[in-house]
């Protein structure tokens, strides 16, 4: 367990959010020490199985559980007690299903003026979409992402990740925490909401800025950099790696330290422009070369002379690397049933906090906490059996 009082320690967090994107945004708030409480629905013969599964380990470690049934007036009520104490409440409910819950950020506001509200929807909340369910792959589809991944003429692919998912989790608490910079300066509180729509848009990047500004659209280009070259995948004699020789002074070291006299002296190659605008030929000359090195020789050659080089890894391969190794990319979890396993940490590094080798607390059972919870926030042994009692709480 970390010793050292995290930077988030002083905010408690009411977390409603499902699926991927918004308990990815909860968890980064977790991971720096914020009092992160999971509520959950009652789920008639909940099965263990998925909960102590990689996925939800993954997402919901460092949290606590109130299983709360929010349906019930008795329910709504305790979770409003909740939100007067609350300095952040988390949800990714269609737009209709909150207002009919009546757990809406004017809702909630009302209790709490000063609550930071943060949402997450699939399409944004407002708009002719905004009713519409949503998954990762059909945003990705919808965003022009499919469009440009994978290789020419054979058709769209998604992303091997949640990455529209991902993507608005993370920009959704960055949003939380510029809220709370803001109520620290003015002691306002306001929603912070955002979209795998809008995330996955933004994601774009200079694909998009591509089409903003010159109405150009951008396409598959397989493995190749779309507006670089030589910059892709290239043959070894024992496999492939990534290589980016691109500038003129990584060219220039290329055909340098492979003896490639040929192709410095071609004046076809001499300009960025002009090595994109020949980029099938540079690539099929590119490779000839790479193709009679190992990956190993080629991988330490390039990065000899600056040329970025490295091998295509399995994921088992990326665990396995020194430099991932040296970064201590995970660590341990402790659970009751599941004894101890690994999962990634926060890459975010601060000079002021040590990254710990432990997790606090495991991904946990529905309910686990409920009473734990209630007790801090001044319920009495005798309420809260009286609201489990009632099926209130679990």
């Amino acid at each position: 367990m970390d010793q050292q009082a995290l930077p988030l320690s002083r905010y408690t967090v009411l977390d409603l959010s499902i699926a991927r994107a918004g308990p990815t945004a909860v968890r980064l708030l977790a991971d720096w020490g914020a009092n992160v409480i999971r509520i959950e629905a009652p789920v008639e013969g909940d099965i263990a199985g998925s909960r102590h599964g990689p996925d939800s380990q993954n997402l919901h470690r460092n949290k606590r559980s109130l299983c709360l049934n929010l349906k019930s007036e008795k329910g709504k009520a305790v979770f409003m007690g909740l939100v007067k104490k609350a300095d952040v409440v988390v949800e990714n409910f269609r737009v209709d299903v909150k207002r009919r819950l009546g757990i809406d950020y004017e809702s909630v506001k009302k209790i709490n003026p000063s609550i930071i509200y943060g949402s997450i929807s699939g399409f944004g909340q407002e708009g002719p979409y905004a009713e519409r369910p949503a998954v990762d792959q059909v945003i990705q589809g919808m965003s022009g992402l499919m469009s440009i991944t994978g290789e020419p003429d054979r058709g769209p692919m998604r992303a091997g990740i949640a990455v529209s998912d991902t993507s608005a989790g993370m920009f959704l608490s960055q949003g939380i925490l510029l809220a709370l910079l803001h109520r620290e300066q003015t002691g306002e509180g306001q929603w912070v909401h955002t979209s795998l729509l809008e995330a996955m848009l933004c994601k774009l990047d200079f694909q998009a800025a591509r089409y903003t500004m010159n109405k150009e659209v951008a396409r598959q280009e397989g493995n190749n950099h779309p507006t670089l070259s030589p910059m892709g995948v290239f043959q070894t004699d024992d496999g492939l790696v990534n290589l980016a020789a691109s500038t003129d002074k990584m060219w220039n070291a290329f055909c340098a330290e492979t003896q490639a006299k040929q192709l410095a002296n071609n004046a076809d190659y001499k300009s960025v422009e002009g090595r994109l605008r020949n980029r099938e030929a540079v690539w099929k000359e590119v490779n000839k070369i790479t193709s009679q090195l190992s990956t190993a020789e080629l991988v330490e050659k390039m990065n000899s002379v600056g040329i970025p080089c490295g091998p295509i890894n399995t994921i088992g391969e990326a665990f396995g690397d020194e430099q991932v190794k040296f970064l201590n990319m995970t660590k341990t979890a402790s659970h009751p049933s599941l004894g101890e396993f690994e999962l990634l940490r926060s890459p975010i590094n601060l000079s002021a906090f040590v990254q710990g080798g432990r997790f606090e607390k495991p991904g946990p059972e529905l309910g686990e906490h409920s009473a734990e919870i209630l007790r801090e926030f001044g319920y009495s042994d005798q309420q809260i059996a009286e609201l489990q009692d009632n099926g209130i709480i679990k």
